[in-house]
């Protein structure tokens, strides 16, 4: 492979289709940031990463003053060493959210260039351990909505194929999460997935509670029910229920990921693309995870996700919550309850490169120095 010699930056604020609630916050805006690369064949890799609203012009600078000086002139095949070089780079700013997100935007954008060199689709480079993953979907699910529209969206979704559907929870008195996880196992019989979501909402006494009250639903998970860096709680947490625990999508090292494996204090691993610092240190986790018998059922990034999921023998679901539309000609293929990896080569998303340039509000260019 060449050496890259320019990398083109856009963010795109994307203003979600329908309204998102949790128990701690509303989801107004995903800033997507985006990098295009190119090396000296003329060749092209694309990446993104992405912020629920804040801190993108952070991710911007970080990626124009620090990591991109450093990126160009490097040889685009050497993706652990660019990796690692970056990530100790910016040690001193890690581990923390600007940081990931702004490696994943080069690590990403290094995959899909490495992909379409090969001629391959990401999750055949990456592993190729299959060709579809289960989904389900999150989007009918925040908590703002009544109790009979989760069951309405629960019964279009088995309907639609999905195998699961996951709603928010997190209301002022456990007897309203109670109310509402039940209805939905009533509407959707026992022969569909139920997970739940707290949003790192509880105490580690509320959370074992909650969790005791819905033990009789046969959830598939209950996710981030505390703070990610609350590990002893967890861990309380884990050995008081018998629901799995998920966590993942507010972790962003893979030491913290081997933490809550080595203690038990999980049961499902949610890493995050972006969130982790890219495609390398995803697997990584993936891979870490697989030895601990334990799935991975990653956080949001459908359309990148499901190549992932597919890449590893582990990848468990998918989850369905489509945000990048608007900026891509691409769709994710559902089929029999199943999201497909794509098989084109490279990460598989069809970027529309003009929607981009009308819809960006920051723009930005790094070349070599002539």
């Amino acid at each position: 492979m060449a050496r890259i010699e320019q990398a083109e930056i856009f963010v795109v604020p994307l203003v979600p289709k329908v309204k998102r609630v949790d128990a701690i916050q509303s989801f107004v805006c995903q800033e997507t940031i985006l990098l295009r690369l190119h090396d000296a064949d003329g060749a092209t890799g694309s990446g993104y990463s992405y912020t629920i609203g804040t801190g993108g012009s952070s991710v911007v600078a970080l990626l124009v003053d620090h990591l991109l000086p450093r990126l160009i002139g490097c040889d685009a095949a050497g993706i652990e060493a660019i990796w690692r070089d970056l990530h100790f780079h910016t040690h001193a700013t890690g581990v923390g959210a600007i940081t990931s997100l702004a490696l994943a935007a080069i690590d990403t954008a290094l995959w899909d260039l490495r992909a379409r060199r090969a001629a391959l689709p990401l999750h055949k480079i990456a592993g190729g351990a299959k060709s579809s993953v289960p989904v389900y979907t999150t989007e009918g699910g925040w908590l703002h909505l009544p109790q009979e529209a989760l069951v309405d969206d629960a019964h279009r979704a088995k309907a639609d194929g999905f195998h699961g559907v996951k709603i928010k929870i997190g209301k002022a008195h456990v007897s309203e999460d109670v109310a509402r996880v039940g209805a939905l196992r009533r509407a959707v019989g026992t022969d569909f997935e139920l997970m739940v979501d707290c949003n790192q909402a509880f105490s580690v006494g509320d959370a074992i509670r909650r969790a005791h009250a819905l033990d009789a639903f046969d959830l598939g998970w209950i996710e981030e029910p505390l703070p990610a860096d609350d590990l002893g709680g967890h861990i309380r947490l884990a050995q008081s229920t018998t629901i799995p625990i998920a966590v993942g999508e507010s972790i962003y090292s893979i030491g913290h990921f081997r933490e809550y494996l080595q203690q038990r204090a999980c049961a499902i691993v949610q890493v995050d693309c972006a969130r982790i610092g890219g495609v390398t240190p995803w697997l990584k986790v993936a891979h870490m995870a697989e030895a601990f018998n334990i799935d991975v059922a990653p956080h949001f990034l459908m359309e990148l996700h499901v190549s992932l999921a597919c890449a590893v023998p582990n990848g468990r679901w998918v989850e369905y919550i489509p945000q990048l539309d608007d900026i891509t000609t691409s769709r994710l293929t559902i089929k029999n309850g199943h999201a497909e990896a794509p098989q084109t080569p490279g990460l598989g998303i069809d970027w529309d490169w003009q929607a981009i340039a009308r819809l960006s509000v920051i723009t930005q260019s790094v070349r070599k120095a002539a």
